[in-house]
């Protein structure tokens, strides 16, 4: 025993030696970890070069920056903009390198080319504006407003395309979309598609949500069953959820709602049968039948209402599903309703949506506008607040709370919101004339999502650090404002 561990030692210690006389001979270089960690301070964005390799030892990259840089010229160009204007694109162009770089988050390329395209137009609509000073022109501008509400009584006849609702501002947390009809025709079966805006180029818009009710079941299963997917040309079918789940599958919550009700599917006792809503259950004199929400030839009352995670599916006032929103699916993105299939509809409502307050008819419209960045006079906190484009409510709701309190009246502390563009025009619009009018909103180079948070971030600090000189206890990231 003891020859035993006399010989690992001795292994352990020859060992030692060999790795020491490497590192001697080979040493880490200074310059080498001081080049790592270098940054230029005169420019907050330097640090995105300073870890990647020269670009001579990747030549095909410089491709792509060229590219990119050709793509976003739009975005950076000087326009004929105000003073007043202007401040709301003070970050936007100090995200210019950022906004250019090859080596960027999932779906930037995607975001600053959608961005070219909106901003374009969102400029045109600005130029004609300008240029149009007549009295109709200010009613159409009005009409523009993005509604509260939309709804479609006597829905009863589908076309060959089925049934289709435009949504010109997205949907946003608390969002509702109330669907009441009557399955019917041979199979009863029905989807409903919540749908983008189809990409330049692409014939077919992505969808965020499609819920599909087949009430004969399908090659799966001969049971009635709920799917819920999405649907992108680069991606294809996303994985499918299924109501009932299956066997070998656990229920997960969203928004701490059950991604399935545990009573779909399940065998119910005939003297509940009696007392619950016929639309909801298969009678069949005393016998018991498995419970599913959806009825061929009776009516239903279905809503989609939108959560902090995902989307929620309640019938007859009875929850049913839930789906996670996906990546770079969000809710804000959905511009259309198509309903297809075997059913006879009574009505859609659509409720909540995003909609910006009519400022002339704001009483307390001085006090809402943020105060000026004080140019002499010391800023004690600076707040940057995340926003998308279309959640005017939620940014109203911020200014006539906290942003009342005298330390941001009175110019101690400032607060900005940090939005980038929609993909719609009618928002952005929307968008731009609250930021001329509050002066508080800091537009991005980038069409919103979620995975893009970081460039946000980065903007919060450079705005803090390029503009708020005199801060001194720091720069702060508010909650999310989704």
């Amino acid at each position: 025993m003891k020859k035993w561990y006399g010989g690992v030692l001795t292994t352990s210690v020859l060992m030692f030696l060999v790795l020491g006389y490497c590192v001697m001979r080979k040493p880490v270089k200074e310059s080498y970890i001081t080049s790592s960690l270098y940054f230029n301070m005169t420019n907050p964005l330097e640090w995105i070069n300073a870890m990647a390799p020269p670009a001579a030892h990747h030549p095909e990259k410089i491709t792509q920056v060229i590219s990119a840089e050709i793509v976003v010229s739009d975005l950076f160009i000087k326009r004929n903009l105000s003073a007043q204007e202007q401040q709301s694109l003070f970050t936007w162009y100090q995200l210019k390198r950022l906004a250019t770089h090859d080596l960027v988050l999932p779906n930037a390329i995607e975001a600053v080319k959608e961005a070219t395209v909106a901003w374009n137009n969102l400029m045109s609509a600005v130029e004609r504006e300008k240029l149009d000073t007549n009295d109709s022109s200010i009613k159409a501008g009005k009409q523009k407003q993005c509604p509260h509400f939309l709804s479609k009584t006597n829905a009863t006849e589908l076309d060959s395309s089925g049934f289709r609702l435009r949504l010109p501002c997205g949907l946003t947390q608390g969002s509702s979309i109330t669907i009441i009809g009557i399955p019917n025709g041979l199979l009863g079966n029905f989807r409903i598609d919540l749908t983008g805006e189809p990409l330049p180029g692409e014939p077919d818009p992505p969808i965020i949500l499609h819920y599909n009710v087949r009430l004969h079941g399908d090659k799966v299963t001969e049971d009635p069953v709920i799917v819920q997917n999405t649907w992108t040309i680069a991606h294809d079918w996303g994985e499918e959820e299924r109501c009932p789940l299956p066997l070998d599958e656990k229920s997960k919550k969203v928004d701490e709602l059950d991604q399935c009700n545990e009573m779909v599917g399940n065998i119910m006792a005939a003297r509940h049968v009696i007392a619950t809503n016929k639309s909801s259950l298969v009678q069949d004199g005393a016998k018991s039948r498995k419970y599913f929400p959806f009825k061929q030839g009776y009516l239903s009352v279905a809503t989609l209402r939108v959560g902090s995670e995902g989307i929620q599916m309640t019938v007859d006032g009875r929850h049913i599903t839930s789906f996670a929103f996906r990546e770079t699916l969000e809710p804000w993105l959905i511009s259309e309703v198509r309903i297809s299939g075997d059913i006879k509809l009574t009505s859609v409502v659509a409720s909540g949506l995003p909609t910006s307050e009519d400022s002339e008819h704001i009483n307390d419209l001085e006090a809402l506008k943020a105060a000026p960045l004080p140019l002499r006079k010391r800023l004690d906190l600076f707040i940057g607040v995340f926003s998308t484009a279309n959640n005017f409510k939620r940014r109203m709701a911020v200014r006539r709370t906290w942003m009342q309190y005298d330390a941001v009246r009175s110019g101690q502390a400032a607060v900005r919101f940090f939005v980038g563009l929609h993909k719609n025009q009618m928002v952005n619009e929307e968008l731009w004339n609250e930021a001329r009018t509050y002066r508080d909103i800091q537009l991005m180079p980038f069409v919103d999502y979620y995975s893009l948070i970081t460039w946000k971030t980065i903007a919060i600090c450079v705005f803090g650090v390029k503009s708020c000189l005199f801060i001194t206890h720091g720069v702060s990231r508010a909650p999310l404002l989704t």
